[in-house]
């Protein structure tokens, strides 16, 4: 398996939730195919009405041979995102960036752990560019292959009376 890594820069936001459950909802809002030269966690001032912005940091899109069909359709649906999974920490920094990734398999299987929030964004045409020649480069069609049947009905094995359990055995 070959893997390659495109570093990101990643701008989240935090918004003060207003009504009856109130709260603090983090998102990403914006992903930089140059990491800038700035520290973790600056902060970039905020839209006011209890937002604020902040540069998460430099983090790697992980790009492996095995998925590059997964990369492949999301390049071609006509608006390829990432897939940014984060989960809130409590702590110094407020949320921890898990994973950026261009697979959308990847994507959804993180959103099963029930404290992680994982959104999408638009994906940036440099990144866009870096993923296709990685496609280019290490993709190969895989055959789907199915399994056969052994055209047995999966009760024949038990009506031999010899290769019944033994519950079965003493009711016939």
């Amino acid at each position: 398996m070959i893997e390659e890594e495109i570093i990101v820069g990643i701008v989240v936001e935090r918004r003060h939730l207003t009504g009856e459950w109130g709260g603090i909802a983090w998102r990403p809002i914006t992903i930089f195919s140059d990491a800038p030269d700035v520290a973790p966690w600056t902060p970039l001032g905020g839209g006011g009405g209890g937002i604020a912005r902040y540069y998460a940091g430099a983090i790697p899109v992980r790009l492996y041979s095995t998925d590059t069909a997964n990369y492949r359709d999301n390049l071609s649906s006509g608006a390829p995102k990432l897939w940014v999974v984060m989960r809130p920490e409590g702590a110094e920094p407020p949320v921890e960036i898990l994973l950026v990734t261009a697979d959308p398999a990847e994507g959804e299987a993180n959103t099963e752990a029930g404290n992680n929030v994982v959104e999408t964004i638009d994906m940036p045409r440099e990144v866009a560019g870096a993923i296709a020649a990685f496609i280019e480069a290490h993709h190969v069609e895989r055959p789907i292959i199915k399994r056969r049947r052994d055209g047995q009905s999966p009760d024949v094995r038990w009506r031999d009376g010899e290769r019944r359990p033994p519950a079965d055995r003493d009711k016939s």
